[in-house]
């Protein structure tokens, strides 16, 4: 089996402190360097950080941390969970990482997405009945843009390229890229034609019923004449000493953060059921380190996967028991799942 390889995402969720009052978002956004320097510390693969425009969550400019916590580590790689490409422009994007590769000695990545919010597109000044073709339009110059030679490029969403170059360029060629994707067979598909790894956010439901994007993105691979490229997951989770402390802790959590996204979308409340359901059959990877262990395996296994990422941040919980999450992931998770796999 191809070797996996185990990262950590984070949104830089607005947590609170000890006491239960809210932490500034400036002290969250040092508390997530410090995280990933844990994580880099333990030998985590890599750390990713997602960019959001929204009060709960403390990160808008995802590179602009990646480059502090660049200089306080050594080994682990730094990328997005995700870039929301369609509300920026591509060329900026692949200069500031660029840079962040520059400064990181060649661990720079980026996950390319749409996001699962929208809020970025009024505040750039883009119309979202523009929604599609922003993104369909941006991820193709960007996928131009990773050859780092002259491009032409010509679309509807902003002003031509000519044979122009984009700068610095990188050591290594290229600034490596994933393409982030919650469930669309187009966007499959597009990851294929495009040549990118695929990324598949699965925040929901039984992870096996993924396995169908999994073998399209193969099959379509394989028709446009590619390699086999990585398949990866990014999904939630939180790991503590026993599976009943891992519940207990997060719920509150879990909770908060759900319902506020829940107000905006119109949902109803998140139940406790609804919860427990999540961890025993869906997508929510919560538990002892022998149970996140096997379940993340199983995942793995049944989607063939190259990477598995946790978003080990879910609502405002306190930066203690993250880190606590970090290392055990680290230090009993990962190592259990190496096994699992080589039984």
């Amino acid at each position: 089996m191809t070797e996996v390889r185990f990262g950590l995402d984070t949104f830089g969720d607005m947590t609170q402190g000890a006491d239960g009052e809210p932490v500034p978002a400036a002290q969250v956004i040092r508390d997530v360097v410090e995280q990933a320097v844990v994580a880099d510390r333990l030998g985590v693969d890599a750390f990713g950080i997602g960019e959001h425009h929204r009060a709960d969550f403390a990160v808008s400019a995802p590179d602009v941390v990646l480059a502090a916590i660049a200089s306080r580590t050594e080994r682990i790689m730094l990328g997005t969970a995700v870039t929301v490409i369609s509300s920026d422009d591509p060329v900026r994007v692949y200069e500031h990482f660029a840079t962040l590769d520059a400064l990181s000695s060649g661990r720079a990545e980026i996950t390319l997405g749409r996001g699962s919010f929208t809020e970025s597109y009024p505040l750039f000044g883009y119309d979202l009945a523009d929604y599609e073709v922003l993104s369909a339009e941006k991820i193709e110059l960007f996928a131009r843009l990773r050859g780092e030679g002259p491009v032409t490029w010509e679309g509807t969403v902003r002003g031509p390229l000519r044979g122009q170059q984009v700068y610095p360029k990188t050591e290594s060629g290229g600034v490596s890229t994933w393409l982030g994707v919650g469930g669309s067979p187009e966007s499959v598909i597009r990851a294929a034609e495009l040549g990118i790894p695929l990324m598949l956010a699965i925040i929901g439901g039984d992870p096996a019923r993924f396995a169908p994007f999994a073998d399209l993105y193969r099959r379509a691979l394989a028709e446009y004449g590619r390699a086999e490229l990585p398949v990866g997951v990014h999904s939630p989770g939180y790991v503590a000493a026993t599976d009943d402390d891992a519940r207990e802790q997060l719920f509150p959590h879990f909770k908060a953060q759900r319902d506020r996204i829940g107000r905006d979308r119109g949902w109803p409340p998140v139940t406790r059921g609804q919860y427990e359901s999540e961890i025993a059959r869906g997508s929510l990877y919560v538990g002892s380190p022998e149970t996140v262990a096997e379940k993340i395996a199983r995942t793995v296994q049944t989607l063939g996967l190259s990477r598995f990422d946790l978003k080990y941040s879910n609502g405002p919980m306190p930066h203690d028991q993250l880190v606590r999450c970090i290392e055990l992931y680290a230090t009993e998770v990962i190592p259990r799942v190496r096994r699992l796999l080589e039984a």
